[in-house]
């Protein structure tokens, strides 16, 4: 980009420079001056402007800001820049200070596709200023300089172009200036000015009031009328002064024939005056002729102001015609430029939008591992519920099969096993052998009974995790068995005497 303009290199020679050396370029580096903040974007008003031309809008209009922290360690910032700042491969969070060192990687924007590296890749370096200041960036402020004396020598080229040549509107506008249209005015003269003013005395009274005015014979210099000067003006503002260069032409050569008539005027009194001075009361025809052709000099010179006077006046037209011409293209230039404004905005807004689909893209494949991660939740709980209600099945199927007495068809109440293994309730067991005194089940003698702690501790916990009806039954059957039981012998556990069958002893 050329050299960095206003950098001096007189006073830092030796001394080492930090800068952001552009990955793969020998110039567009950025320097990290000691004590300065330094802004990047594509707006303006940062310290260094990129302007990307692949993509325009990857660089945000203040992308990122790199600074030095207290104790002089630079630092970079991402300035919520619309396709991010990346150090060593990885993507920085917006407006959080992260610090660099030298030989680390910045990529501002992201590649684009088939592409595998970004725009704008730089290296953190250090360096002696020898090296880096031939490879510096311009700062925007510099660059907006640079292009302001490039256009202000472009204004000078094109005036120097629309100067040139002795014929052109320049040279017709200083003989404008010399030449005057109006008549009535005595004539002036600086090396005859005593000639001049008597010919007003001898001249005919219908001659004198069509002399010419300005400056005879010598420098003329006549006064401009304003409406040449102030049309002349117009036309070298205009944009094109090459469409009416055939009316400027023109409207020259009506000057020099109008300046010619009146130098010949000029000539010509002067004539009549020395002749009249010569023969007091000569010859009277001579002065007769050449006082008509005076005249006619005269009545040439005012027919040609108005062919003049025609010629301003269809210069005007057509400079008005230039002028809303001139009007329409700027506001065709103002239409186009708001065109390209919305083309840009809306080129951003696209981004925008791709940038929120990636955002929603990635919001959902997390939400669908979420899901995926619930289902598998789901369906272990679901397993798990499967394998408890299993568990509980088999359990109460334990119960109604194997802790049921055959006598109640109840859960086990005070259990008690027999000699042959076979247990009942307390309550019920009893109760039959009032009847019988043999197993219920095997049909062998009852010899001996045993309280079972086990299965009664076993049923009490096993009921706790019934339904409260469950519960409920079995507290009311424990309660009438308690009542029907008063009154019998405590000591329901003994031997049958062998003589007398069926008597408990």
């Amino acid at each position: 980009m050329g050299e960095p303009g206003s950098l001096v290199t007189g006073g830092r020679a030796g001394d080492r420079s930090w800068c952001l050396r552009r990955v793969g370029m020998n110039a567009e580096w950025l320097l990290l001056e000691d004590g300065k903040e330094v802004t990047v974007g594509r707006g303006f008003g940062v310290t260094y402007q990129l302007v990307s031309k692949i993509c325009p809008l990857m660089i945000s209009r203040n992308h990122c800001v790199l600074k030095q922290n207290a104790e002089g360690q630079w630092t970079i910032t991402d300035n919520k820049s619309l396709n991010g700042v990346w150090l060593n491969r990885e993507r920085l969070e917006p407006l959080k200070v992260y610090s660099i060192h030298e030989g680390d990687h910045i990529q501002l924007g992201v590649p684009l596709e088939n592409k595998e590296n970004a725009e704008y890749e730089y290296e953190v370096t250090e360096d002696d200023w020898e090296r880096v200041y031939p490879c510096l960036s311009l700062k925007s402020d510099q660059m907006m300089e640079k292009n302001k004396g490039l256009r202000t020598k472009r204004k000078f080229n094109l005036d120097e172009l629309e100067g040139s040549g002795a014929e052109g509107p320049s040279t017709l506008k200083s003989k404008i200036s010399k030449v005057s249209c109006e008549p009535g005015q005595p004539v002036k003269s600086h090396e005859k000015g005593e000639v001049a003013g008597q010919l007003n005395e001898y001249l005919d009274p219908k001659l004198t009031c069509l002399q010419p005015s300005g400056k005879a014979l010598g420098a003329h210099v006549y006064p401009v009328p304003a409406k040449v000067v102030e049309l002349q003006h117009r036309k070298q503002k205009a944009s094109n002064p090459s469409a009416s260069q055939s009316s400027l032409e023109l409207f020259k050569v009506t000057m020099s024939r109008i300046l010619k008539l009146k130098t010949q005027m000029q000539e010509k009194q002067i004539a009549v005056l020395n002749v009249k001075k010569q023969t007091q009361k000569g010859n009277s025809k001579k002065i007769v002729k050449m006082e008509q052709e005076l005249h006619d000099l005269q009545s040439q010179l005012c027919a040609e102001q108005a062919q003049q006077q025609a010629r301003v006046e269809q210069l005007e037209k057509t400079f008005q015609e230039e002028q809303q011409h001139l009007q329409g293209l700027e506001k065709e230039q103002g239409e186009e430029d708001l065109k390209q404004q919305l083309a840009q905005a809306l080129q951003e807004h696209r981004a925008l939008m791709e940038e929120l689909n990636r955002s929603r893209k990635d919001f959902e494949a997390i939400i669908q591992a979420k899901n995926k991660e619930l289902e598998q939740t789901k369906e272990e709980k679901e397993k798990v519920q499967a394998q408890k209600e299993e568990v509980l099945s088999h359990m109460n199927d334990v119960l109604e099969n194997e802790l049921q007495c055959i006598i109640c068809s109840e859960y086990f109440i005070e259990a008690v096993t027999l000699n042959c293994a076979h247990s009942f309730c307390s309550y019920c067991i009893n109760e039959w052998m009032k009847r019988k005194v043999e197993c219920p089940i095997c049909r062998k003698d009852i010899k001996s009974k045993t309280h079972s702690l086990v299965l009664d501790n076993c049923i009490n916990k096993m009921v706790d995790n019934l339904s409260s009806e469950v519960r409920e039954r079995r507290v009311v059957l424990i309660k009438e068995r308690k009542e029907c039981s008063v009154g019998n012998d405590k000591d329901s556990i003994g031997t049958i005497h062998p003589d007398r069958e069926g008597t408990v002893i």
